[in-house]
């Protein structure tokens, strides 16, 4: 579904992202996770606004943007979404923007930060970051992370994929059970996510990305630590909440190991989704790493 409305980037491999843009200023460009849309970013956006260009899209399969039955390991994995992201960079003329994301939009950033580390200023992560390794395994982890075995399978959109009601609840879950404590989604969010989610094809496109292997459990398994010069060397500053289910914070061990210039904060009282529940501590992070070095 086209927006009209919304400005909509150049197709790259097929795919066309739908964007916000605002301000001006030093360039943002910011990544949305799942279950979610670029919408979980409007608070950092709007604290941004004043001091930078901020660039806001939903990832391939999200939103407004375009979703393709095609192969998930060609068209929505880490790597694929950083095509659409670099594309979106390149097409807007943005020079050496500071890219922040979370869940799935922290793997996007690290992987355009790969490909680009000389044209990046810098990064602001929240988990997941490489390092977790085998913990993925533990019982308590896996007790979480049952539903990216659940996305593999065609039973997942045969039960879910079109049916707002089941839409709504699946939602509802992810959003209640990973948030921090005394924060739950305003109905309005969950009204909105359901409206997206909820249209044909569209949660088989956003459930594309575990498809592909992209998901944590495959990637925390399959990760090896970097020779020392082949870790990501765009300056990265990493929020790790307190109350994230998925990613504890004893799994920030081994940042150095993949990033040679990370700084850890650690975000007391949030869950997972930092950019709704802590946008001004987001927004702190962008800015410091939007000052001129030096």
């Amino acid at each position: 579904m086209v927006s009209a409305a919304m400005p909509r980037s150049r197709p790259v491999d097929g795919f066309s992202l739908e964007y916000d843009r605002a301000g001006a200023g030093a360039p943002v460009v910011l990544l949305h996770g799942w279950p979610g849309s670029r919408s979980d970013q409007r608070a950092v956006a709007a604290l941004l606004e004043p001091d930078a260009d901020v660039v806001v899209p939903d990832l391939r399969g999200f939103g407004g943007s375009d979703r393709h039955d095609r192969d998930p390991a060609e068209a929505y994995s880490a790597d694929a979404q950083a095509d659409s992201v670099c594309g979106l960079i390149e097409e807007l003329g943005l020079d050496r923007p500071v890219i922040a994301g979370y869940d799935i939009g922290s793997r996007v950033a690290q992987a355009v930060a790969r490909r680009l580390p000389d044209d990046l200023r810098g990064l602001v992560l929240c988990p997941p970051l490489p390092g977790v390794g085998e913990r993925i395994l533990e019982p308590g982890a896996q007790r979480e992370f049952w539903y990216q075995q659940f996305h593999a399978l065609a039973l997942s959109e045969r039960l879910i994929d079109g049916d707002a009601r089941a839409v709504r609840a699946y939602l509802e879950h992810f959003w209640e059970h990973w948030s921090g404590p005394g924060w739950t989604p305003e109905p309005e969010r969950l009204d909105a996510l359901t409206e997206v989610y909820a249209r044909p094809g569209a949660f088989r496109a956003s459930i594309a990305w575990y498809r592909a292997g992209a998901g944590a459990v495959a990637r925390s398994l399959a990760e090896r630590p970097p020779a020392p010069l082949d870790r990501v060397a765009v300056p990265a500053t990493v929020l790790w909440p307190e109350y994230d289910p998925l990613f504890p914070q004893a799994w920030s061990d081994r940042i150095d190991s993949w990033f040679a210039d990370a700084e850890l904060w650690m975000l007391d009282g949030a869950g997972h989704y930092v950019p709704v529940e802590a946008p001004d501590a987001m927004a702190d992070a962008i800015r410091e790493r939007l000052r001129p070095s030096g």
